[in-house]
């Protein structure tokens, strides 16, 4: 048998490089690109487990990081989405370094993910970069799915029966919650910091949001959320979140396109409410239909599936369109939420949103770097001045939205005003949003964290203190 059977016998695949042998000098080039391409499928073939493995484990860290953290925050009765915020800061670039991201230019080499993959899977020293991608995408797609399915959950939460049932004062308070601090915010960091427009315009965004899910439980705690005052900040909530959704469809927008021109910016608020309303208006128009077919299924998980499909669909179309993903989840949320399915859908998304939305937050936390907030470094005292002045813009900015309240004799104007303090979890999505898509320098990035921190933290406390009983307040709370 001659040496090129013997080849042939041995790797059938070589059949298509042999020939080229007996013709070495014209054919190099190409028995080159074929060992090549050789080498590159093998390489994919040992690089998959391992992106899978590296995956799993970020997983875990991020998990065990938002339990952990979560329940300390929990049992001194903070909220835990600060946990899980903080929880990731203390994993992420910050600090131990545990994941890798490579969009945010941690060494990869670094992480501790690649290194425990280096001595535990065989993870080779050529495939590190290819793998620190992969598993950096992956988990970034996981987060951008959380957030989704967390604006969903949000828009099921909220009622629009209840924000008109509380009237005019609840939108007042709203459009004065979202305007004061966005062109307070917008123009300090213009004129005093002199940062440039759009990602001024970004983080004055980040001011305009409230936390329903905050300030509703504090008000539950106090058992203040069915007087006068608990029903203005709820509906005025609603109706925050309604607006700062709009407000960040718009200036994410803007940040892809690096422009601001008012014929852009008119189409994309026109876009974003007609998107919004229009949604509503027909979702309850087949929201009957939606639920007849729900109740024809037969198979597993009707409700979840059909609504998540409607969800994404909604999603998909915000995208599409060059608004938020996020904001088509929202009306998706307050579409089905108008439904008789409401209060069972709840319960099975709060399953999907405990394993996805950790994964968002924690995230964010990690690729915030909050060394650039180090007050013993002189270079970033720019950024410790930047992130006082948003946490004083964004405190005052909402206080005085108590003022705006009409028609409302002896109610308690502080507590309406610091209930609408805290940004929360919107807030999050406000800074995550600005993070992935590069458009906010680390230091603005970082002060509004520390923002959301803040603003967050200081709350809780603070409504309990103003809700003290008075005789206004205990009248308030009867009628």
């Amino acid at each position: 048998m001659s040496f090129a059977e013997c080849m042939v016998n041995v790797s059938p695949g070589i059949n298509d490089v042999l020939p080229t042998l007996f013709n070495f000098p014209d054919s190099f080039p190409f028995l080159v690109a074929q060992v090549a391409e050789a080498s590159v499928e093998g390489s994919e073939a040992q690089t998959g487990p391992t992106i899978l493995a590296g995956v799993l484990l970020s997983l875990v860290i991020i998990y065990l990081a938002s339990k952990v953290v979560g329940e300390i925050c929990a049992r001194i009765n903070l909220p835990p989405v600060l946990g899980e915020l903080v929880g990731g800061v203390v994993i992420g670039v910050s600090a131990l370094n545990l994941l890798v991201f490579s969009d945010v230019g941690n060494p990869d080499a670094q992480a501790f993910v690649i290194r425990f993959l280096q001595s535990t899977a065989g993870l080779e020293p050529s495939n590190v970069a290819a793998v620190s991608e992969s598993i950096s995408e992956v988990v970034s797609v996981l987060s951008e799915i959380g957030v989704i399915i967390l604006l969903f959950e949000i828009g099921l939460e909220s009622d629009l029966k209840e924000l008109i049932r509380v009237g005019p004062q609840a939108a007042v308070v709203a459009v004065v919650g979202v305007a004061v601090p966005f062109v307070a915010g917008t123009a300090g960091l213009i004129a005093i910091f002199n940062v440039e427009t759009v990602p001024a315009i970004f983080a004055g965004a980040a001011l305009t949001a409230t936390s329903i899910g905050i300030t509703a439980k504090v008000l539950a705690e106090i058992q203040q959320l069915s007087s006068r005052e608990g029903q203005i900040i709820i509906g005025a909530a609603v109706l925050d979140d309604i607006l700062g959704i709009i407000v960040l469809a718009v200036v994410a927008s803007l940040a892809k396109t690096g422009e601001i021109q008012v014929g852009n910016v008119i189409y994309l608020i026109v876009s974003a409410a007609v998107f919004l309303i229009g949604s509503i208006l027909l979702g309850r128009f087949l929201g009957p239909y939606f639920v007849m077919l729900v109740d024809r299924l037969q198979t597993r998980g009707q409700l979840l599936i059909s609504s998540l499909i409607f969800a994404f669909l909604l999603a998909y179309i915000g995208a599409v369109i060059q608004l938020e993903a996020i904001l088509g989840a929202f009306a998706a949320g307050l579409v089905l939420a108008e439904t008789e399915k409401r209060k069972e859908l709840e319960e099975q998304v709060l399953p999907i949103a405990d394993m996805l939305v950790p994964i968002f937050f924690v995230v964010v936390g990690a690729k915030t770097d909050v060394s650039v907030l180090n007050p013993f470094d002189p270079g970033n005292r720019e950024g410790l001045i930047m992130a006082s002045f948003l946490v004083i813009v964004a405190i005052i900015g909402k206080t005085v939205t108590g003022l705006a309240v009409f028609g409302q004799p002896g109610i308690n104007r502080l507590a309406i005003g610091i209930g609408m303090i805290p940004r929360g979890e919107v807030g999050l999505v406000f800074a995550g949003v600005g993070a992935a898509t590069g458009i906010l320098p680390k230091s603005l990035n970082a002060a509004i964290i520390v923002m959301v921190i803040l603003t967050t933290f200081v709350a809780p406390p603070l409504l309990r203190l103003v809700f003290q009983p008075t005789p206004e307040t205990v009248e308030s709370t009867q009628g």
